[in-house]
């Protein structure tokens, strides 16, 4: 059975804080779908503060009545055919050696925080994939350990990452779902806002919500919760972080994107657009590329009367119509697109372990 393993220093799924993680987890789900071996290996500490996440690791399993082993700080467990593995951050670099050694993987998919020493670390043993979730210093980090690609998220992406010796860069957009079919729901003139932080546009959010008393806007908490700073509108609602946006795209006619920052292929569009749900975004950073014909893109020095125009004059049935379109082009799988590009399993022979199992049917043990 040939193996893949995604290794980072974030968490593996299905805790979630942003795009990165969704694109990964989706990833890992297709190439267990498809028959192989897929490991995650990933940290219950965060990389930037190490903050325990255990608890709410805990928390989520339990919830969904999924089942896992836990034993010296090492949480696993398995989601959606994926073979998912926490570890404290200082264990990651030997709970990766045990894993080249024991699951012989035939690629392995590493990105952001530190991702450059787990890419040197892993590519004498096999096909070394570096996904490029953004053009930011940890977005493009893992290029310096010279993984054999360098994956961008967009078009966008590509063209800013920098030329490294040994690495190929190509565009690998993310993959998305299919939307499940949920209750038929009337669409509300509610227009809706993911994540309304000040990298991602709230500073304007605050002047269209002043300027367009009688528009109703609801905004989802994305890194952090800013419920606080929209308390005193009222026409906001503010929605607590969800596992599934689903049902408010499909309640909602417009997705607002404006971003202050250089976005490299905001997974919401696209999300939003598969439910019929078009954007209005800025033209910064791969924003136009993941909006195509399915919504309006307006130049980044546009004002909040321009946005608020925008808002108020958007044909809603033709922009609903030409998103869903577009954004199904995404919505495909993606192992075709990594075959094209030389991503096949090596030809192997299985190593029993040490009771006598093939590694290629057993999970790898972490010593």
């Amino acid at each position: 059975m040939p193996t893949v393993l995604f290794a980072w220093r974030r968490t593996p799924p299905p805790l979630l804080v942003g795009g990165a993680e969704v694109t990964q987890q989706l990833l890992a789900e297709e190439f267990a779908a498809a028959g192989w071996q897929a490991v995650y290996l990933g940290s219950h500490q965060a990389p930037w503060n190490q903050a325990d996440q255990l608890p709410q690791i805990r928390a989520f399993l339990d919830s969904h009545g999924t089942p896992y082993e836990e034993s010296h700080g090492v949480l696993r467990y398995w989601w959606n055919g994926v073979d998912c593995i926490a570890v404290p951050q200082e264990q990651t670099a030997s709970a990766l050696r045990s894993l080249l050694s024991q699951a012989r993987p035939d690629i392995v998919f590493t990105s952001q925080e530190g991702a450059a020493d787990l890419a040197v670390q892993a590519r004498p043993a096999a096909l070394v994939a570096g996904i490029l979730h953004s053009v930011s210093k940890t977005g493009l980090g893992v290029l310096p350990g010279r993984p054999h690609y360098g994956l961008a998220v967009s078009e966008f992406v590509r063209r800013r990452a920098p030329q490294t010796d040994r690495t190929r860069l190509a565009v690998l957009h993310p993959p998305f779902a299919q939307p499940r079919q949920g209750p038929s729901v009337p669409r509300s003139m509610s227009v809706l806002m993911v994540n309304p932080i000040p990298a991602k546009g709230s500073d304007l959010l605050h002047q269209l919500i002043r300027v367009l008393p009688q528009q109703h806007f609801t905004l989802v908490e994305g890194w952090w919760n800013t419920v606080d700073q929209f308390a005193a509108y009222p026409n906001v609602t503010y929605v607590p972080r969800v596992y599934d946006v689903s049902p408010l795209y499909r309640s909602h006619r417009l997705l607002l994107v404006p971003s202050a920052v250089e976005d490299a292929f905001p997974r919401v569009i696209v999300e939003a657009a598969l439910h019929g749900t078009p954007s209005i975004g800025t033209n910064r950073g791969g924003i136009p590329e993941a909006i195509g014909a399915g919504g309006v893109v307006l130049p980044r020095s546009a004002g909040v009367q321009a946005w608020a125009d925008a808002i108020r004059t958007a044909d809603l049935n033709t922009l609903g119509e030409q998103a869903r379109r577009y954004a199904a082009g995404f919505a495909r799988p993606r192992l075709p697109d990594l075959e094209a590009l030389g991503f096949t399993p090596r030809r192997r022979r299985p190593r029993p372990d040490r009771a006598g199992r093939s590694t290629s049917a057993a999970g790898p043990r972490l010593q």
